[in-house]
């Protein structure tokens, strides 16, 4: 046998190893057949109570996550009046976007242990923190509302520490849920995403009432009694379906095994990672300014005695300033439950296009056009309708990219072992810009005094994140499996055959007007058209000769003059 016959050999044994669908672990090929079994006749609605449990432990993850941080501007507005009223607005937006930050920072690692089963130990280690940091925040705040606070222990217990505690319960609060669920996986994310919104609205109502009542430490101390009991219950009840398989890496040290670097050959996620690092640019500078912009408009009212701005109209009622947010976080339960459950059906994905695309102009024309309080009570619950979508769907944005991925039957059960990977990476990305981003917003109102730069930066950012959704939606199949790619050349390609048909019909009118013309104006000589039988003789013709033939069909030629 020469080279090249051992070479070709080589190479016929490899396909199998070689192929883009294949690099998972081979534990997850070998039970490929019985999880397919498994989610084939997996009903809609799982008939176990686990499942519910775990569904409403998932929800108070989220509660303690995200929904603390959507509350943040409550605290900063209590900051900026009383213990931190001599610090920059950026470094008061600094504590809240470090909380997202580290929220989205440790996801991927979080979500990559998650999908080898440590679920246990990543819950109990938030269920640990996020209680401690709210409970250490009380000690370190003043007990005297007007005494002057220390920036660096508020930060570090509020800021590091609670949202160290947060990043353990975000990916799990979808993932875990997500397991119960598989042919039902947009509305159990989506009612899972509600616990963020429904602690916007209970964190800051709360947390603003006590104040008044018993101050602000004692306040404290009551929400962090409330993050421990719902922290408890997530840590006994959260825990994955059985059925769902937990594949174990070869080396926890190994770089693939924390990055699944065949995702960044994938288009679709890759757009999609931009579009959601645009989101967390744009999306919070709203929820951690909105109360300060409607003191300084003269749209709400707080207690304390600064304001960064100056106050430009006080003609209007105001309200508390934190009922905005309540009725914003509100509004977005609404959001993320109807889009969440429509987007079974229309995909989330494209969900997520229609209702980023809205949210981005709403901030840009109905934010910056508000006049009222009216209409800033409007803004807040469209806004809050929208977003909630916007800031929930990502995971099953991500779903829908793996399952248009790897869409086999042999290769599905892959797609389902890397949603935590996959889902972590996305986030991870965008912790950068979720800790740049209000920062630059509180910049931007320090430097120039006015809100509108809040407003112009959060609904561009949002508006670009629109757009990199769609293009990652080019890149991703129909339903019937062909490409938004493909399909856009096949119309492009009929219209233009279309035209071309067009322009041919138009050209053979003209041809057969310019033949009639021809043919009257030789006075009945024997015309152009294309119908005709072409013959040598018209030319001839034409030229001034005659054609005769003789009886025995000689033919005679003369001119007109000699015959």
């Amino acid at each position: 046998m020469n080279e090249k016959d051992s070479q070709k050999e080589s190479r016929a044994g490899l396909p199998l190893s070689q192929g883009t669908t294949q690099t998972a672990s081979m534990e997850n090929v070998s039970i490929t057949s019985s999880i397919e079994s498994h989610l084939d006749y997996e009903p809609n609605w799982p008939r176990c109570w686990r499942a519910y449990a775990c569904w409403l432990g998932c929800f108070f993850l989220m509660f303690n996550s995200w929904g603390l941080v959507n509350a943040y501007g409550t605290f900063a507005s209590y900051y900026t009046g009383h213990s931190l009223r001599a610090n920059d607005q950026l470094e008061l937006n600094l504590i809240g976007s470090t909380q997202s930050f580290l929220v989205l920072l440790f996801s991927a690692p979080i979500g990559r242990l998650l999908d080898a089963g440590h679920f246990r130990y990543v819950i109990g280690t938030g269920s640990f923190l996020v209680p401690f940091g709210m409970f250490m925040l009380s000690i370190a705040h003043p007990n005297d509302s007007n005494a002057e606070g220390n920036y660096a222990r508020i930060w570090v217990t509020q800021g590091f520490v609670v949202g160290l505690g947060m990043a353990c319960y975000f990916v799990s609060s979808s993932q875990v849920a997500a397991t119960w669920f598989p042919n039902r996986k947009g509305l159990a994310i989506g009612f899972v995403a509600c616990g963020a919104s429904v602690a916007g609205v209970v964190y800051p109502t709360m947390t603003r009432f006590l104040i008044d009542t018993i101050g602000f430490n004692n306040a404290v101390r009551c929400v962090a009694a409330l993050v421990t009991i719902t922290s408890l219950f997530s840590a006994v009840f959260s825990t994955p379906n059985p059925a769902h398989t937990h594949p174990r890496p070869q080396s926890y040290r190994s770089l693939k095994t924390w990055i699944d670097m065949e995702a960044f050959r994938n288009k679709a996620f890759c757009w999609f990672v931009a579009a959601v690092s645009f989101l967390f640019f744009g999306f919070y500078p709203v929820f951690f300014n909105l109360e300060e912009w409607a003191a300084v408009s003269g749209y709400g009212a707080r207690d304390g005695v600064r304001m960064p701005v100056k106050v430009v109209n006080t003609s209007n009622k105001p309200l508390q300033t934190f009922w905005l947010l309540t009725v914003m976080n509100g509004a977005s339960t609404i959001g993320r439950l109807t889009m969440a459950a429509y987007s079974d059906k229309t995909g989330p994905l494209n969900m997520h296009i229609g209702a980023q695309l809205i949210t981005s102009v709403l901030v840009l024309v109905m934010w910056t056009l508000a006049n009222s309080t009216a209409v800033a009570i409007a803004f807040c619950v469209l806004f809050g309708m929208t977003s909630g979508a916007v800031i929930g769907l990502p995971p099953a944005s991500v779903a829908n990219i793996l399952s248009c991925t790897y869409n086999t039957p042999s290769t599905k059960v892959i797609g389902h072992s890397k949603l935590g990977q996959w889902t972590g990476m996305v986030y991870s990305a965008a912790a950068i810009p979720s800790l740049v981003g209000p920062v630059v917003a509180g910049h931007l109102v320090t430097q120039y005094s006015t809100y509108i730069t809040v407003q112009c930066w959060s609904g561009a950012c949002l508006f670009v994140s629109a757009l990199c959704m769609l293009m990652a939606r080019f890149y991703l199949p129909c339903a019937d499996g062909e490409s938004v790619g493909v399909k856009l050349a096949r119309m492009m390609s009929k219209k233009y055959e279309g035209d071309a048909e067009k322009r041919r019909t138009r050209e053979r009118g003209n041809e057969s007007d310019t033949d009639i013309e021809f043919d009257g104006a030789l006075g009945g000589g024997i015309s152009l058209a294309t119908t005709r039988v072409p013959s040598q003789w018209a030319s001839r013709q034409g030229s001034g000769e005659k054609v005769l033939t003789d009886g025995g069909g000689a033919v005679l030629q003369g001119d007109d003059k000699n015959v």
